[in-house]
Formats: structure tokens, C-alpha cells, sequence
């Protein structure tokens, strides 16, 4: 199983190529975002969170503020579904976004690389890895 995640994660990584012609600045990577890869690995394995129904939403405007929806059925600490509004602001620095949003969730703590029309974090919590890639919409 442990193999398994290492290959999905060697997949997303090469799927994100480094285009060295595109130069990232506020107003490229403004825009409407929608999770493409969201995946979560446990120890049994790499648990693909937009299957079981999951959302990660972000509408990233040029002035750097961000609406959005962060949704995980049954992910609430008590079992109900997690639902949280991505309201906050945004920063594109060193070729990487970093989202704050008033809701404390752990976008809040990873930081995505940019690509051209996606966006690609990586961030382990624990035991877990997180794997989110947000691509534009527009």
C-alpha cells in the first residue's frame, strides 16, 4: 500500500511541470479555483477525499481577498460533515500562495506552488499527508 501512495504522489508531482516561461504574479493567478486532486494518506493507504464526496473551493481575487468552501462529509470532530467558508485573504510570494482564511483549517498552514492554472500543496500533519491540487476554472 505504501507503494501505491508513493506512486500517486510521484504522478501529481510530475503531472505539475515547471513551465519556465509562465512567471506568476497577482493578477495570473487570480481567479476561480476547484480541487482536481484531493487525497489524504492513512497507513492503510492514500484515501482519495474527492470521491467520498469532498469540495475545496477558492475564488482568488486580484486584490487579495479569497471566498471559497472547504467541504468533508463526516470530517467534524464529532462526525458531522465539516463545512467551512474559505472567506479571508490571499498571498502569492516566491512563486507560492498561501491562503488565510477566517476559519481555521489546514489550508491555513500549507503553502501551494504555482503553476500555470493550478495550484499544488503537499503538507503532512501527524502521520498523515495531504495531497491538494486546485485548478482554475475559468
Amino acid at each position: 500500500m505504501r507503494w501505491i501512495g508513493a506512486m500517486s504522489l510521484a504522478l501529481v508531482l510530475g503531472a505539475c511541470s515547471d513551465d519556465t516561461s509562465f512567471s506568476p504574479t497577482v493578477e495570473n493567478v487570480a481567479g476561480d479555483y476547484s480541487a482536481s486532486l484531493f487525497t489524504l494518506s492513512l497507513p492503510v493507504g492514500p484515501v482519495n477525499q474527492l470521491v467520498l464526496g469532498s469540495e475545496v473551493t477558492a475564488s482568488l481575487a486580484p486584490d487579495g481577498t479569497m471566498t471559497g468552501r472547504f467541504f468533508v462529509p463526516h470530517g467534524g470532530a464529532d462526525g458531522a460533515d465539516l463545512d467551512a467558508d474559505l472567506t479571508g485573504t490571499w498571498t502569492l510570494s516566491r512563486g507560492a500562495v498561501t491562503f488565510d482564511p477566517a476559519v481555521d483549517t489546514f489550508i491555513r498552514e500549507m503553502r501551494f506552488r504555482v503553476d500555470r492554472n493550478r495550484l499544488a500543496g503537499t503538507d503532512t500533519f501527524g502521520h498523515q499527508t495531504l495531497d491538494l491540487v486546485l485548478t482554475k476554472t475559468e
